[in-house]
């Protein structure tokens, strides 16, 4: 049984930093993709980034690229989410999510990922 779980939300100022956390249980990360979203009251999920275990490689949404960074723990079992320049935009319950099979195309919708964490809450204050 894969459980994902989220930590490091809080409230923050705007310009401020944060580092999401997402550690995984029951399986490890190796050769998985892993996924951020995040949610806003009254929005859709939308995607955050997204790394692929096995390369390294990661990929971002526009509206995060150059402020947010995936990195990840090996040693943990653990990816991150360093969060830059926070905006009250940035306001949402971020998730992480996992999957073993999913391909790139898949890597920034929900649907490419079986496994979600609960999701932590972040708050930019302006």
């Amino acid at each position: 049984q894969v459980q994902l779980v989220e930590s490091g939300g809080e409230l923050v100022q705007a310009g401020g930093s944060l580092r999401l956390s997402c550690a995984a249980s029951g399986r490890t990360f190796s050769r998985a993709a892993v996924g951020w979203f995040r949610q806003a009251p009254g929005k859709e999920r939308e995607y955050v980034g997204a790394l692929r275990w096995s390369s390294g490689h990661t990929y971002y949404a526009d509206t995060v690229k150059g402020r947010f960074t995936i990195s990840k723990d090996a040693a943990k079992n653990t990816v991150y989410l360093q969060m830059n320049a926070l905006k009250p935009d940035d306001t949402a319950v971020y998730y992480c999510a996992a999957g073993w099979n999913t391909i790139l195309s898949q890597m920034s919708v929900p649907g490419g990922y079986p496994y979600w964490g609960p999701g932590t809450q972040v708050t930019v204050s302006s």
